[in-house]
């Protein structure tokens, strides 16, 4: 295997952590709390990649021989960008949306390395059965899903009882697409 720089994981999510380790990447975690906010104009793609760009920013002066890695994940379907839900209720409506639909799940991911951007992002089409108003409620109250783009996580009940189909990378739907940043990684 490569041999890479020291990683700053720029995420609190335990979902990329794992997956990091999983990788048998050197990583430690530092947070940073950064304005999500994007222009309008932007696609999904864009915003994405946008958000990740602005996390990284956030730690222009502090890296030595680092690679900073940030990461943003959004939902998006039919012209609608999902987030993270601010409310159960919110989280509920979410899963309404995408119960029984194709969605998208993009990833912006952002390594700063030597005073440097790189930045890239990867699709995966998610496709969820009819899910019934029981089982959408049942699974925002059991899991609580509040800091899940979309309101759902693919490696819970719902993506696992829930998802007939995915086209694209799974870890792009958990919240990284390794297969992409590990080539990224290789090129730095």
């Amino acid at each position: 295997m490569t041999k890479f720089p020291p990683i700053i994981l720029a995420s609190k999510s335990p979902r990329r952590q794992e997956l990091l380790k999983q990788m048998d990447l050197d990583f430690r975690i530092v947070l940073k709390e950064v304005d999500e906010s994007y222009p309008d104009n932007l696609t999904p793609e864009e915003i994405a990649v946008y958000i990740a760009q602005k996390k990284a920013k956030a730690f222009d002066e502090m890296v030595g021989d680092e690679v900073v890695l940030t990461a943003d994940t959004i939902v998006s379907i039919d012209g609608h960008i999902l987030g993270k839900p601010e409310t159960e209720e919110h989280a509920i409506e979410m899963l309404k949306m995408l119960s029984g639909k194709t969605h998208q799940v993009i990833t912006g991911v952002c390594l700063f390395y030597k005073h440097e951007y790189h930045s890239f992002y990867d699709v995966s089409d998610v496709t969820f059965r009819v899910l019934s108003n029981d089982e959408i409620s049942t699974y925002v109250t059991k899991y609580k899903p509040m800091d899940k783009a979309g309101s759902y996580g693919i490696q819970e009940w719902v993506g696992i009882a829930g998802i007939v189909k995915i086209n694209g990378s799974y870890t792009n739907v958990v919240g990284l697409p390794t297969e992409k940043l590990y080539q990224a990684l290789i090129k730095l």
